[in-house]
């Protein structure tokens, strides 16, 4: 076991810089979020179990609206959806941005309005444009030439959509190579070097029934720095330009997706979004005005910005396992509700919750309950040398991409969500019960 031996070294403000706002630590008290102390949660709800700050997104809502002021703002739904998150950008202003049926279905029957839903992925189901037909969606986002004449099939020769055509600009942005989508080398988009985003444009064009609104591109995801969206605001306005003089079209909108970075550590980087709205509208005026083109609108699509930030997972401890130098720490969770790190090798900071420890810190390996060698939560991970089965571990920054990529793995169970604010807690999401994955079996 490693000890580190200055255990004030990551307590106090620094320690809390990646928690919502609202997190408090009462000197005789436990962590507060929201104005409930955690570890009453999870007496309360179980655990595994994950926290959601409503203030916090909200909060951070309205960061976008202030520092986008003449955009269309799109909170990114595979972050993380439920009925009550839907409600709560209704509420805001957001538009929704959704890759699916199911996403936007359930968007719709909490009454979001689907003319502000933005449709896209890359391998869209005849049920997902059936769908997003039936239901008015706002814009469909194309992202691949078959999509343009099973789209216009579907609207019919009486209909109307409204479309974006999804661009590759050739930017290799991201914080891990498996969430980069701004290259030639992945699965998204139309590729503007080969031609192919130009050629799928004339077809479009060649649809009466479907009008082009704009175009859409999305550089990767965790991008810390403001200059990849620079660039792909010069190569964007540079397609709208040739389009303008092959076409004399003119196009409104122009979607810069999101990916936009956050901190899951203290002392890691975030993206500036004062200094990102700053410098994008700078840019794109001078594109347009080079161009000699009008400025289009503006939209973003933030999601794990939005929703990261204001969620924590609450976990119990099982056992504590000591292999020769390494310390194991395992609880009742894992891979299950956040495969991020088996995924990409995003580390955590964990923190001890529901009793206070003087011991020394050590580096330990927090692991799942699940049978994979790679079911590791945070490696590295800095907890009070007495951590022992019974402890509640708190996770913060889990509010984007655990659950909406949770599995059935081991049929252990998807964990519930829990909303708090102004020292209440509600159930948004019920724990997933073996009952439930066993309505499902229907075969013998």
């Amino acid at each position: 076991m490693t000890t580190v031996h200055d255990p004030t070294a990551l307590t106090g403000t620094a320690e809390l810089s990646v928690w919502p706002a609202s997190t408090t630590e009462p000197p005789h008290g436990d962590l507060t979020v929201g104005g409930v102390p955690l570890a009453e949660i999870a007496d309360r709800f179980g655990t595994p179990v994950y926290v959601l700050d409503e203030a916090e997104v909200r909060d951070r809502c309205r960061t976008y609206l202030d520092a986008f002021p003449d955009t269309e703002v799109l909170y990114a739904a595979k972050a993380f959806l439920c009925r009550a998150m839907a409600h709560w950008m209704d509420e805001e202003g957001l538009g929704l941005d959704v890759c699916s049926a199911g996403e936007l279905e359930l968007a719709v029957s909490t009454g979001f309005p689907a003319g502000r839903i933005v449709l896209h992925g890359n391998a869209k189901s005849p049920r997902d444009l059936d769908t997003a037909l039936r239901l008015g969606v706002g814009r469909i986002v194309i992202d691949s030439p078959a999509e343009i004449a099973r789209l216009a099939a579907a609207v019919g020769p009486d209909g109307h959509q409204k479309v974006m055509v999804r661009v590759v600009p050739g930017i290799s942005a991201g914080g891990h190579e498996k969430i980069r989508t701004g290259t030639d080398d992945q699965k998204f988009g139309l590729s503007i070097s080969d031609g192919y985003a130009q050629h799928a444009i004339t077809r479009i064009l060649d649809q009466p029934q479907l009008e082009l609104t704009g175009l859409h591109c999305h550089l990767g995801s965790q991008i810390t720095s403001v200059k990849p969206y620079l660039v792909a605001v010069r190569r964007m306005v540079g397609l709208m330009s040739r389009l303008y003089e092959q076409h004399g079209l003119v196009l409104p909108e122009l979607d810069l997706g999101g990916g936009h970075g956050i901190a899951y550590r203290p002392g890691e980087g975030a993206l500036d979004l004062t200094a990102l709205a700053r410098r994008i509208r700078a840019e794109l005026a001078d594109a347009c005005a080079t161009a000699g083109l009008p400025v289009p609108r503006l939209i973003i699509e933030p999601g794990r910005a939005i929703a990261g930030p204001a969620g924590i997972a609450v976990y119990r401890v099982l056992s504590v396992k000591h292999t020769g130098d390494h310390v194991f720490v395992a609880v009742d969770g894992g891979m299950s509700d956040n495969p991020r790190p088996a995924l990409y090798g995003v580390r955590y900071a964990p923190r001890l919750i529901g009793r206070r420890s003087a011991a020394e810190r050590a580096r330990v390996t927090v692991v799942g309950r699940h049978c994979e060698a790679g079911d590791v939560l945070a490696a590295d991970a800095e907890l009070p040398a007495d951590t022992r089965p019974g402890d509640l571990l708190a996770v913060p920054v889990a509010g984007a991409y655990h659950l909406s990529m949770a599995s059935d793995y081991n049929l252990v169970g998807r964990p519930p969500v829990v909303a708090v604010r102004d020292g209440l807690a509600r159930l948004l999401v019920r724990r997933e019960s073996l009952e439930d994955i066993r309505s499902r079996d229907v075969g013998l």
